[in-house]
């Protein structure tokens, strides 16, 4: 079992920054592909960004490429998401996810552990 705790969301102006943050709790985090979600009103959840479990590989949505960031840290058992030059669009619950590394890390549907959410708000 895997539990996830983001942080870092809230309001910022367009152009501004914000970086994520997930802890998770498991012991065997560099056993696990990491990821960030996004999901905005009215709209589907989509795959933001991926990690490999040793972070030497990395996935962008194209929405998101040369702004966004994903990075990990297994020795604290946390994965960032460093965004920066905002946009309104990108307003949305930001999540984050994790997955066992049997699996292809840039694929969705295998992800099966979630954390409860952070709210990023770009204003125009």
């Amino acid at each position: 079992q895997v539990q996830l705790v983001e942080s870092g969301g809230g309001l910022v102006q367009a152009g501004g920054s914000l970086r994520l943050s997930c802890a998770a709790s498991t012991r065997a985090f560099s056993s696990y592909h990491m990821a960030w979600f996004r999901q905005a009103p009215g709209k589907e959840r989509e795959l933001v960004a991926a990690i490999s479990w040793s972070g030497g590989s990395t996935y962008y949505a194209d929405s998101v490429k040369g702004r966004f960031t994903i990075s990990r840290d297994n020795a604290k058992n946390t994965v960032y998401l460093q965004m920066n030059r905002l946009k309104p669009e990108d307003t949305a619950a930001y999540f984050c996810a994790a997955k066992w590394y049997g699996s292809a890390y840039y694929s969705p549907p295998e992800y099966g552990y979630w954390g409860q959410g952070t709210q990023v708000t770009v204003s125009s």
